[in-house]
């Protein structure tokens, strides 16, 4: 099985673009989307598991300088 999660990203001003090119370089996230409302971009990422994801976010994802706040909503499959 694959973990799946969505990190909500508020990017300090003028910072998104950097902050964008930054993460298009880590390994295991598959979509960035820069978008409207309380976080300026959305990240899917995908690992093994979700702690997994979670050394992603804080040893990868925070460091990236004019990161100011991160929130991961982890995806739950209903069973079918």
């Amino acid at each position: 099985m694959v973990a799946t999660a969505y990190i909500l990203i508020n990017v300090a001003s003028g910072k998104a673009r950097k902050v964008y090119d930054q993460l298009q370089k880590l390994p295991n996230i598959t979509h960035i989307s820069a978008v409207t409302g309380p976080y300026d971009l959305i990240v899917t990422v995908q690992g093994t598991d979700f702690n997994t994801i979670g050394r992603l976010v804080i040893d990868k994802i925070q460091a990236i300088d004019g990161i100011e706040k991160t929130l991961t909503c982890n995806v739950i499959e209903f069973e079918q």
